[in-house]
């Protein structure tokens, strides 16, 4: 019996998203091994495609923080830039094949983690075929695009995929809270806003609720003070709220992660080659659906 919903009682937890289902697995030929290597981390293959993408994403970002010195651009720009276009190429051609190895690539291309990865390949040849741009975008924001890829390591760290679930679970807890914290800072902004008034700084309401946020969640930022002793102990109380709010959705988050471990922790992607079923334990042999053998696990085979 699954365990139930925390957040719903009685509600069973929805079953993990499965690429295959969701994109189209390919029946067999170049494409099924294309797919296994790109798709499913727990071979071998697999997971060395993956942390070869995560080096490259890495090394990529970095390249673009060191372009962005100007002093370093102008010794370093060309070999810079042949390395961006490498890491260009790179991309496309991850992406391209992505979508060539699934029966609905409009589907995936369509997914966030498709547009994360044309995000990743789009800025650099949209400056190429796009000569004009430079005229309505400062190249700086082609630049600034191009850190974006960052985000295709979420594909590729199960921890990110980890924290999602936990999220995900949590999340009306989670509104709840913020619902209470907006409520807060409302009704403390609106008081400091009479309390303190036009002459101190707190010239409306939006203001007020800016300071009330901003020492909430800080310690202010120095550009609205309180001046009456009154707004003082305000503050005061406002700063002590503020350290007992971080530790409530710190908590949320860190049962959700229990529970989740408690579940059983995260799917696999072990696929049997006979009927194509995934998800199996990383320590099964054979196939729970056909019994089959399974191909072995990457920790295994290591």
């Amino acid at each position: 019996m699954r365990p139930d919903r925390p957040d719903r009682p009685g509600v069973p937890p929805p079953p993990p998203v499965d690429p295959a289902e969701r994109f189209g697995r390919p029946l067999g030929g170049w494409r099924l091994r294309m797919y296994t290597v790109i798709f499913e981390a727990d071979t071998r293959a697999g997971r060395l495609f993956d942390l070869t993408l995560v080096w490259a994403i890495v090394a990529s970002v970095a390249v673009v923080m060191l372009d962005s010195f100007e002093h370093l651009h102008q010794r370093w720009g060309g070999v810079l830039n042949v390395l961006e276009w490498c890491f260009t190429l790179l991309f496309t051609a991850e992406y391209l094949a992505r979508l060539a190895c699934v029966r609905r690539p409009l589907r995936y291309a369509r997914s966030p983690f498709g547009l994360i990865d044309l995000l990743a390949a789009l800025p650099t040849w949209a400056a190429l075929f796009l000569p004009g741009l430079h005229a309505l975008i400062d190249v700086r924001l082609l630049r600034l695009l191009r850190l974006f890829r960052i985000l295709k390591l979420a594909a590729y760290v199960d921890e990110y995929a980890a924290l999602g679930r936990a999220l995900a679970a949590s999340r009306r807890k989670i509104l709840v809270f913020l619902s209470f914290v907006l409520l807060v800072v409302v009704v403390m902004g609106t008081l400091m806003y009479v309390v303190e008034g036009p002459a101190n700084g707190f010239t409306n309401i939006p203001v007020s609720v800016y300071w009330a946020i901003s020492t909430m969640t800080t310690v202010g930022f120095g550009d609205i003070t309180p001046k009456t002793g009154l707004g003082r102990f305000i503050t005061s109380a406002m700063m002590l709220v503020g350290w007992g709010t971080l530790a409530v959705p710190t908590g949320i988050v860190s049962a959700e992660f229990t529970a989740l471990r408690m579940r059983g922790g995260r799917p696999t992607t072990r696929t049997c080659q006979a009927c194509l079923s995934e998800g199996h334990a990383p320590g099964a042999r054979y196939c729970s659906d056909c019994g089959a053998p399974l191909p072995r696990y990457a920790t295994e085979a290591g």
